[in-house]
């Protein structure tokens, strides 16, 4: 799964709460700077810290995120290249390892 976040619908609701309070007093209000809020309004992503700091003052959760569920061969095939990738597992193991992993899946398939 991937996910990332919706910047611009984030700097939007911050945009919307603070209204006509100015940068500085609501970013004292917040506990960030005025330069990161006005960052923030701009489109850019806050740090972690940051980004939780702002969203308990929207009283919001992480709702800015969008998750993207990988499909089952995506999976398989990124497992797959991490094995023939790994420099510390020899060739052979990986191959067999690739074969069961192969084998699994083929098998969820046919139970489908």
């Amino acid at each position: 799964m991937s996910s990332s976040l919706d910047t611009k619908k984030f700097s939007e609701m911050v945009k919307s709460k603070r209204g006509s309070t100015g940068l500085r007093t609501l970013a004292a209000e917040i506990g960030v700077s005025a330069s990161t809020l006005s960052r923030i309004e701009q489109g850019n992503l806050p740090d972690i810290d940051t980004y939780l700091t702002i969203c308990n003052w929207l009283e919001v959760s992480s709702e800015f995120f969008t998750i993207a569920s990988a499909d089952e061969e995506n999976v398989k095939g990124d497992v797959i290249a991490h094995l023939r990738a790994d420099k510390t597992l020899p060739p052979d193991t990986a191959e067999a390892l690739i074969q069961m992993i192969n084998l699994a899946y083929a098998s969820v398939k046919e139970e489908d």
